[in-house]
């Protein structure tokens, strides 16, 4: 009988009772609400997203247009936030900066994701030669600093806002391999896939079905922390020109030009540097709070 309930559940044939995923659900739940900090970081991130999907709408005026009589204007009632070196707005130019840097945040994510996690599997799971190869690969790769190695992928590849995303995320994919090994090498020695081994299970079907869904927490807590890593590095990216490239508005371009005017219009660079600060703080402590609320170790 032990034989029988272990096979079957090594092929998915008893599924856990919805009563425990509403009780799994509403332990998540209170221990989310245990951490006001995460609640807090939740509402920057949000508010961020908002701001993003919003910007044509919540934008006073056009973020390219110039005006000549309005050049590095201090905030006021007609510009909010003052003007930069050729008028243009500074509120327009950061809520649609914020476009850009959610674009990249979660497209660079993306593409760490999709590289990172199937070299991940595949190096835990099968072991051997195949482990050595992309580990080694994955330390040296890991041995150079993230943002020197995007730097160098994005002037590689030209500048552009596209070609900056497609740089950060080969350079962040070696913590998603990293980190989806390391799960991998823990589950596979588990019961239900030794019970699925036996009852003839593919290799594909095992890991597509019993090991990503075990790994895939841990990822996601990581993807969240990782997005305001790519967030920085497309601002430093810009800031550098190697991102967005003008009139486009970036946060870090908009910080390049007004590194030449930090005395005459100091309000050019504080406000991009407070949106930068505030949205990576709001993905950190998010962030955290949910590899809190996700661990299984807290739920005592």
């Amino acid at each position: 009988m032990l034989l029988m309930t272990t096979l079957s559940r090594a092929f998915g044939g008893v599924s856990p009772a919805k009563p425990a995923n509403r009780s799994s659900a509403s332990r998540v739940w209170r221990r989310l609400l245990r951490h006001p900090s995460t609640l807090l970081g939740g509402a920057l991130v949000m508010l961020f997203i908002a701001v993003a999907l919003l910007a044509p709408w919540l934008a006073p005026f056009d973020p390219a247009a110039n005006d000549w009589t309005s050049i590095r204007q201090a905030p006021s009632a007609v510009h909010w936030l003052g003007t930069d070196d050729v008028g243009r707005d500074v509120l327009s130019r950061l809520l649609f900066g914020a476009r850009a840097s959610l674009y990249a945040g979660v497209i660079s994510v993306v593409i760490a994701f999709c590289i990172g996690v199937p070299l991940g599997l595949l190096s835990g799971y099968y072991g051997g030669i195949l482990e050595l190869v992309i580990s080694r690969i994955v330390e040296a790769v890991l041995a150079c600093p993230f943002l020197i190695l995007a730097i160098a992928f994005a002037a590689f590849l030209g500048p552009s806002l596209d070609n900056a995303m497609i740089a950060i995320g080969i350079a962040a994919s070696p913590i998603f391999a990293r980190l989806t090994r390391g799960q991998v090498l823990a589950i596979k020695t588990e019961d239900y896939i030794e019970g699925a081994r036996a009852v003839g299970a593919s290799d594909l079907r095992i890991i597509c079905y019993y090991i990503l869904p075990n790994v895939i927490t841990p990822l996601l807590v990581q993807a969240t922390l990782t997005i305001a890593t790519a967030i920085i590095a497309e601002s430093s990216l810009s800031f550098l020109g190697l991102g967005q490239q003008p009139p486009a508005p970036s946060w870090g371009s908009m910080l390049d030009t007004a590194k030449n005017f930090i005395v005459q219009a100091p309000w050019m660079a504080l406000f991009p540097g407070i949106g930068i600060f505030v949205v990576v703080f709001g993905f950190n402590i998010l962030g955290d709070g949910l590899r809190d609320a996700l661990d299984p170790r807290e739920a005592r």
